[in-house]
């Protein structure tokens, strides 16, 4: 009796120090949420290039702490030049966990997230984001979370430079 006792207690304890998908509840997070720039295949094309590389004009007004994105080529691409001007490296996450984790590892700053469609959704409406969460290339959505929950959302769009 004790040890299934014991043993239920330890499952019930590491369960409850998971936080897949729950938001800190003092969260104070600003997540920036973007689609990857334009591709063709599995790469960006030339304007997805040229989108990326405007990328961080387009953010430049935030102080960002971390760079989030799944371990996808045209993800990482898209990502790469906000990288190089902030100094601050992709940290690759799967998607499953990037709703909780970017607040938790951040529960007083401002993080991105370089997704696709379906992250993008999944992590928007986690959140409990108002609107249509940013599918369409060059759409940025700015969730800041108060008490895990969507406070304020607010929309930007970026396009690529012209020659």
């Amino acid at each position: 009796m004790f040890r299934s006792t014991f043993i239920l207690m330890m499952v019930l304890t590491v369960l409850s120090s998971c936080t897949y998908g729950r938001v800190p509840r003092g969260a104070e997070t600003t997540v920036i949420l973007l689609r990857h720039a334009d591709r063709a295949a599995e790469v960006l094309n030339s304007k997805g290039i040229a989108r990326a590389n405007a990328l961080p004009f387009a953010l430049a007004e935030y102080d960002i702490d971390a760079i989030y994105s799944p371990d996808l080529k045209r993800n990482l691409q898209t990502a790469a030049p906000l990288s190089k001007a902030t100094g601050i490296p992709v940290t690759t996450l799967a998607n499953e966990f990037a709703a909780a984790r970017m607040p938790r590892n951040f529960p007083t700053g401002t993080v991105v997230w370089v997704g696709n469609k379906g992250n993008l959704k999944s992590i928007w409406d986690s959140y409990h984001a108002t609107g249509v969460a940013p599918l369409e290339y060059g759409d940025i959505g700015i969730i800041e979370l108060h008490k895990g929950r969507a406070a304020k959302v607010v929309r930007l769009r970026f396009e690529p430079a012209v020659d």
